[in-house]
């Protein structure tokens, strides 16, 4: 809770501590967590990510945050970035435009585990990227990527990792209960 106030400038709306403590309840769990995440633009969903993932590097585990397109994976890097400023915290960015150089050292400091937080496109899918101790993936807009790609990211870690997945679609209890039947859900419903 202290990291929570030290670093962010607003305090959380009451549904965001709300899913939060849903998020905190699965994490305490024997099971996996395999949670979607909706809320609208602004609710702030990459916030509640943040914690996760933050909870995820208390325990020892590394976390990945996978976004559809570059300009939103370099939005949520920068985003994430600065509120971990004052936290000692190693965070990168993995996109197609990932320069050669680069993308040897973040190979080297995932499977080293001194890279903490990894935020990138598909790119994260590729089998060079190889984390030491993968406990959370969190998956931006989860229905532009097919079940195989998700897939692919459970695969990073002996252990499969934790799963939280967001959408700003705004999805029907009874059809997510079709669809996403193997999720928990939680919604943000105040920005």
């Amino acid at each position: 809770r202290k990291i929570i106030d030290s670093i962010l400038p607003f305090t959380l709306t009451s549904a965001q501590e709300r899913v939060l403590e849903e998020i905190v309840a699965d994490l305490c769990s024997l099971h996996l967590m395999n949670r979607l995440l909706q809320g609208d633009v602004g609710s702030g969903k990459t916030i509640v990510a943040l914690m996760t993932m933050l909870i995820a590097l208390d325990n020892n585990f590394q976390a990945c945050l996978m976004a559809p397109t570059e300009i939103l994976a370099i939005q949520h890097f920068q985003g994430i970035s600065e509120l971990c400023e004052k936290l000692n915290i190693k965070i990168a960015l993995l996109t197609g435009s990932s320069k050669t150089k680069e993308r040897r050292e973040i190979h080297q400091s995932l499977e080293d585990g001194s890279l903490h937080i990894l935020i990138g496109t598909h790119a994260l899918l590729e089998d060079k990227v190889k984390f030491k101790n993968l406990g959370l993936a969190v998956i931006d807009e989860q229905h532009r990527f097919g079940v195989a790609q998700r897939s692919k990211l459970w695969h990073k870690n002996e252990l499969p990792p934790h799963i939280l997945i967001m959408t700003a679609t705004p999805i029907p209890r009874t059809l997510a209960m079709s669809v996403y039947g193997d999720l928990d859900v939680s919604v943000i419903d105040e920005l």
